[in-house]
């Protein structure tokens, strides 16, 4: 009989350090199959809004998200079977045409601001963890990679970090902080907690 893969969600505010954290596990575990979903793939698709209107979607809602269709596809890889996950464009602000196949694996990583948001989600994981920054280190990190990596400008991203992922965060990301199993201060800086769930993993693994 397969062995159902492991489910690890790791989620905290945006710049707040969940891609490192979810590198450092994909790191340890090289000989495994493992994996990373995040949960930025399933923004919704926005093909039927104006290039204006898709600018001023709100990217921290939990409404911006095809929770649905995430669920789904974890589903899916759980009961052994690959999937198409979408790609999302973010110079077009909507779905692209392309997807990338996911294999089944023995490790999933699902990494998102809003992964433990939806009770649905949660119930599929078998770790939950929030890694936990302050406020001005992610905002910090958030300029930085917009800029050089999003092409946005520092006015844009100082605007949209005050007027949506402040308020989004302390509506809807932090109050998740109560269903993780564990909580990470500084991200994959924090190596005594990354030590402590590499070793979880390879338990269950084992």
């Amino acid at each position: 009989m397969r062995k159902k893969p492991i489910i690890i969600g790791v989620t905290g505010g945006s710049g707040g350090g969940k891609t490192s954290v979810s590198k450092a596990i994909l790191a340890n575990f090289t000989d495994q199959k493992i994996s990373m979903i995040q949960h930025d793939s399933y923004y919704k698709d926005q093909s039927h809004l104006t290039f204006e209107e898709r600018v001023t979607t709100n990217y921290d809602h939990p409404l911006a998200f095809d929770t649905d269709l995430m669920i789904e596809h974890i589903n899916e890889l759980i009961a052994g079977r690959p999937v198409d996950i979408p790609i999302y464009d973010y110079t077009l602000h909507t779905r692209s045409e392309k997807t990338y196949r996911q294999e089944p694996q023995d490790v999933f990583i699902v990494e998102g601001i809003l992964v433990l948001e939806d009770k649905r989600l949660r119930e599929l994981m078998d770790i939950k963890i929030f890694v936990d920054t302050d406020d001005d280190i992610r905002i910090i990190r958030r300029i930085k990679r917009d800029m050089e990596e999003r092409g946005r400008s520092l006015d844009s991203v100082i605007d949209q970090y005050t007027s949506v992922v402040k308020p989004m965060y302390h509506q809807f990301i932090e109050p998740t902080k109560r269903y993780a199993d564990l909580i990470i201060p500084e991200g994959a800086s924090n190596i005594v907690a990354i030590d402590l769930i590499n070793t979880k993993i390879s338990t269950i693994l084992e």
